[in-house]
């Protein structure tokens, strides 16, 4: 039932690492924009079912659930990043 916390809290800490890893890691904003959307739609769906602050009846799989959410955003992200660089190259002829 927590599992938008691994999402929300790795929402919070790219938005705090934005700006120092800018120059180095390539479209941080839209790592933090999909971070913020998952855990905005997570937190607005567990609200709406009524489990916003309960516990499950095992912890571990729902902080194990979130830590996959959290993978396939960064993997999406990975996918963004590979096209756009792929687009960005000049075609050779």
């Amino acid at each position: 039932m927590v599992c938008y916390s691994i999402v929300l809290g790795a929402a919070i800490v790219m938005h705090g690492l934005r700006n120092k890893v800018r120059n180095s890691v390539p479209h941080t904003n839209v790592l933090s924009l999909l971070l913020w959307g998952g855990s905005i739609a997570l937190v607005i769906d567990h609200l709406f079912n009524g489990e916003l602050f309960l516990l499950g009846g095992n912890l571990a799989w729902d902080l194990l659930l979130g830590i996959a959410m959290t993978l396939g955003i960064f993997i999406i992200w990975a996918l963004y990043v590979a096209v756009s660089r792929s687009a960005s190259r000049p075609l050779r002829a």
